[in-house]
C-alpha cells in the first residue's frame, strides 16, 4: 500500500477538524479512502466533528492579546452568533490567542488540534480556527472593536503608543487592504482597469485618452486602499502618513469576521 500523502491528511483534517495524527491513522486504516476514514473517525467518537465540517462558518469572533512588544490576533469561526457568545467558545478563543502570544504558531496548532474537535462536539456547530497573526514591534498599537468582530495591530518605528492606537482605530473603521499604494496586488488593479475601460467606452471618451485617464484612476484606487494615503479619520485634512509624521509603519494586520 502506498503511503498516505500529506495533502490527503490535510483534506481530511479540513473536513473533520480532527488532529493530523488521528487523520493519518484513519487514512492508513482506510487505505487512503477519505469517506471510509471519516466513518472510522465517527466510530472513534468524533462523529459530530465529521458531520458538521462541511457547514459554512459566517460568524465568529476576533481575539486580541498583547504583552510588551508582542501582540497576537486570532479569529475563531463558527456558524451562528449564538455559539460565538457561548462561554466555552469565548474561553477557547482567549486561550488560543494567549497561547499564540506565549508559545507561537506551534503551540497554538497543538492546542487547536485538541480543542477544536471538542468544541464542535460540545456546541454542535462547525467551528474552526481562522487567520492568526503574531506581530513584534518597538511601538505597538492595538484595537479590538466592542463587538469583537474587528481587531487591528499596528507596529511603528518611532512615534507613540497613542499614535499607533489611533492608527489602529482608523484601520478598523476604514479597512485599508495594504499599508502602501505599491502593495496593492497587480491582479486587483488589472480587474479595475477592465471595468474602467468599459466605463470610459460607455461615457464616449476617445480611446486615445484611455491610458492617460487610467493612470489617474489607478493612482486614486491604490491610495484609497492604502493605509498611509487614506484621509485620517480623526482629522480628514491630513492623511494617516501626515498624521504619523516621522513614525514609520512596520506592520499592519486587520482581522474581521464576515
Amino acid at each position: 500500500m502506498s503511503p498516505v500523502s500529506a495533502s490527503a491528511v490535510s483534506s481530511l483534517r479540513q473536513r473533520t477538524g480532527v488532529s493530523m495524527m488521528e487523520c493519518k491513522k484513519a487514512l492508513d486504516e482506510a487505505q487512503g479512502n477519505e469517506d471510509k476514514a471519516i466513518e472510522i473517525l465517527r466510530k472513534r467518537g468524533i462523529a459530530q466533528a465529521a458531520k458538521k465540517a462541511a457547514r459554512d462558518q459566517f460568524e465568529g469572533l476576533v481575539f486580541l492579546a498583547q504583552n510588551g512588544n508582542k501582540a497576537a490576533l486570532v479569529m475563531l469561526k463558527c456558524e451562528t452568533d449564538f455559539v460565538a457568545r457561548d462561554d466555552n467558545f469565548l474561553k477557547a478563543g482567549a486561550q488560543f490567542v494567549e497561547t499564540l502570544l506565549e508559545k507561537g504558531d506551534a503551540g497554538l496548532k497543538s492546542l487547536a488540534e485538541k480543542t477544536v474537535p471538542e468544541l464542535v462536539q460540545k456546541l454542535g456547530e462547525n467551528i474552526s480556527l481562522g487567520e492568526t497573526h503574531l506581530v513584534t514591534g518597538s511601538t505597538l498599537g492595538t484595537y479590538l472593536h466592542t463587538n469583537s468582530k474587528i481587531g487591528v495591530i499596528i507596529a511603528l518605528e518611532g512615534g507613540s503608543v497613542e499614535a499607533a492606537r489611533d492608527t489602529a482605530m482608523h484601520a478598523a473603521a476604514m479597512n485599508p487592504t495594504v499599508t502602501r499604494p505599491e502593495e496593492v496586488a497587480e491582479e486587483k488593479v488589472s480587474k479595475e482597469k477592465e471595468i474602467w475601460r468599459e466605463q470610459l467606452k460607455k461615457e464616449g471618451k476617445p480611446e486615445a485618452m484611455f491610458d492617460k485617464i487610467m493612470i489617474g484612476k489607478e493612482k486614486k484606487f491604490r491610495e484609497e486602499n492604502a493605509l498611509l494615503k487614506q484621509p485620517f479619520v480623526k482629522d480628514p485634512t491630513k492623511t494617516v502618513e501626515q498624521f504619523l509624521g516621522t513614525a514609520k509603519v512596520t506592520a499592519y494586520v486587520r482581522l474581521a469576521v464576515g
